[in-house]
């Protein structure tokens, strides 16, 4: 029977002491491609199309009144940053191109721009009042994390409440496990609620879920095979309260939703 010291024979006659570097040799993954721009181009006038296609179906208070700058400073001036400070190159993730990887981060930055009005018109507050608690330095490529995610706070009845802004495009919409765990984590030990608001941009619905809540035996708890097995929080349907192209609910008629009550 072959053992370890046969496989480690034939790995060195062929050149490779490291186990590791005869994995990168035959998944050829040290081979970077160069950035293809024009990709990056195509994918760009496309979130641009992504834009102008939800500013003409949201609700009339929320449209961008001037679309053409509002795409101009979040996502033109945005992509000349990311050029400037050498962040593309730093866009990768398991294997997947950069061009995707940038698409991906660009898309989840730009949505929860764009509905920024919408939270200041759910939450009775002035839109500059809402301090968004990002994770992404475009002025520092060493503090660029690469989280499309956006994060704000708010006191409300005297609570902090955390929200976090995600989107979906498939129509599937799940929150990871390791976020809810981390949400009950700071409402146990900080007393801070978490709530995930999610865009299903797929079938144009909004969901409002508390996080901090979430029981571990909770039947919408499932096994997600697209996403490598991982555990999700499966959004359900009743979650969902707010059409895009009708008028947002105001923070006053989903209290139940946010406080749990």
């Amino acid at each position: 029977m072959f053992n370890a010291k046969d496989f480690k024979e034939y790995r060195n006659a062929i050149g490779f002491n490291a186990q590791k570097d005869l994995k990168t040799f035959l998944s050829a993954k040290d081979i970077k491609a160069d950035i293809n721009f024009q990709y990056i181009d195509d994918l760009t006038i496309r979130l641009k199309k992504i834009l102008n296609s939800l500013n003409s179906v949201v609700y009339d208070d929320l449209k961008q009144q001037n679309i053409n700058e509002f795409i101009t400073v979040n996502i033109d001036n945005i992509l000349v940053k990311l050029k400037q400070h050498n962040i593309l190159p730093k866009l990768n993730n398991q294997g997947r191109r950069i061009e995707q990887v940038y698409f991906s981060w660009m898309r989840g930055f730009v949505i929860c721009k764009f509905f920024a009005k919408a939270l200041s018109l759910i939450f009775v507050v002035d839109e500059k009042e809402i301090v968004w608690v990002g994770k992404d330095n475009l002025d520092n490529p060493l503090l660029f994390a690469r989280q499309p995610e956006a994060d704000f706070e708010l006191k409300l009845q005297d609570n902090v409440i955390r929200f976090e802004i995600q989107s979906g495009y498939q129509g599937i919409n799940d929150i990871k496990e390791h976020k809810v765990r981390e949400a009950k984590k700071q409402y146990k030990e900080n007393g801070i609620i978490s709530v995930v608001i999610h865009f299903d941009l797929f079938n144009g619905q909004v969901a409002f879920v508390n996080i901090s809540q979430i029981q571990d035996d909770d039947i919408n708890w499932i096994t997600r095979q697209q996403m490598e097995g991982q555990t999700v929080f499966n959004i359900d349907q009743s979650f969902f309260v707010w059409k895009l192209i009708e008028k947002p609910p105001l923070v006053s008629e989903i209290k139940e939703i946010i406080f749990g009550e």
